[in-house]
């Protein structure tokens, strides 16, 4: 049933995939040629990480990516707010772990708690010193819930800002996905990835098939989308292995952060999901922004799950409220209200 109506969502997605592409000439491996550095975890483990703006910026905004992505999937973040932040800003980006360059891991750490101390190794390595903002989207989301949890002395000494996109701070068993996710070719798979990974190609097809029209299903809602944005973000997905996939989707069944809340409630915070969202439905922002008095909710009409790459301008205008509220110096604001005069005369 569940990959029935997969099939019938996707049919409908390339129905709306607009015949106007207006990132056709879009470069969607922007971030490859940023700054590069692998930061190694605690269980040896190599994380991609990419950086751009001054090493010494004053503030240092963080990124973890959602499910089957990667650090791309925030490419226009990338590319509209170093310019809009330019030398105030140091931007971070990382893949987690099973994703994009990252080092695959052993599946029983394939995990949201994890995932919440990769970060704390990403911070410790790439921003020591300094304020810091955190941005999840989906899964990276609940990653920096895991993290606020099991690191809550960080708050608000270090981390004075955080951002969760299209996310949920339980399992998202109660969302369409929590049927799929009990298909039993699933199960068969993640079975062959801890005690028989030599088979698990064998079962690969099956695993994709169920879970594939899905997410294509899920990342975009009724817009017009351009299809090279649709083609980059189903790049992503089927770029993933196959392990990764099955064990995240069981570590989001079972991942319950909702304990970080109380942590982000010292910081000003930012919610945002787009009303389409078929994997977290936007009811799971509305109680997590109802849960955090500094929060900032923003709802996207029309979009689903990727909507930083489906309304990237709405997410870019809602972090840089973010990062104005969360610098106690203003200095963030006044660098850029000096830089908008300065464009405007000249």
């Amino acid at each position: 049933m569940g990959s029935a109506a997969g099939v019938s969502a996707a049919r409908a997605l390339r129905r709306r995939v607009t015949s106007e592409d207006p990132h056709r000439d879009e470069d969607f491996e922007l971030l490859d040629a940023d700054r590069s550095s692998v930061v190694t975890t605690a269980d040896g483990v190599p994380l991609a990480v990419r950086e751009v703006g001054p090493e010494n910026a004053p503030l240092t905004v963080v990124f973890a990516h959602g499910f089957c992505l990667r650090m791309g999937s925030f490419h226009f973040q990338r590319a509209r707010l170093s310019d809009q932040w330019g030398a105030q800003v140091r931007m971070v980006f990382y893949d987690q772990r099973g994703h994009g360059q990252s080092g695959e891991a052993p599946p029983d750490t394939y995990t949201v708690e994890q995932l919440g101390q990769d970060l704390e190794a990403v911070l410790a390595v790439v921003a020591p010193r300094g304020p810091v903002v955190l941005v999840g989207h989906s899964m990276g989301g609940m990653t920096v819930l895991s993290h606020a949890r099991q690191y809550p002395q960080r708050y608000p000494t270090r981390v004075v800002g955080a951002a969760l996109i299209a996310s949920a701070a339980e399992g998202v068993s109660r969302s369409p996905l929590g049927e799929i996710l009990k298909n039993p070719a699933l199960e068969a798979v993640r079975f062959a990835a801890r005690y028989a990974p030599k088979t698990v190609h064998r079962s690969r097809g099956a695993a994709r098939s169920v879970i594939g029209p899905i997410l294509r299903a899920a990342s975009y809602g009724d817009a017009e989308i351009s299809p090279s944005v649709v083609a980059f973000s189903e790049k992503m997905m089927h770029d993933t292995p196959i392990t990764t996939l099955v064990e995240f989707l069981h570590a989001l069944e079972v991942h319950d952060e909702a304990a970080g809340l109380e942590t982000l409630n010292k910081i000003p915070t930012l919610v945002a999901c787009g009303d389409r969202d078929l994997l977290t439905p936007m009811e799971h922002s509305q109680e997590m922004a109802r849960a955090l008095a500094k929060s900032e909710l923003v709802i996207v009409g029309g979009a689903g799950h990727l909507v930083q790459l489906e309304r990237p301008d709405v997410i870019d205008d809602a972090l840089v409220r973010l990062v104005e509220r969360a610098t106690p110096s203003k200095l963030v604001a006044l660098t850029r209200r000096v830089r908008e005069r300065v464009r405007s005369h000249g």
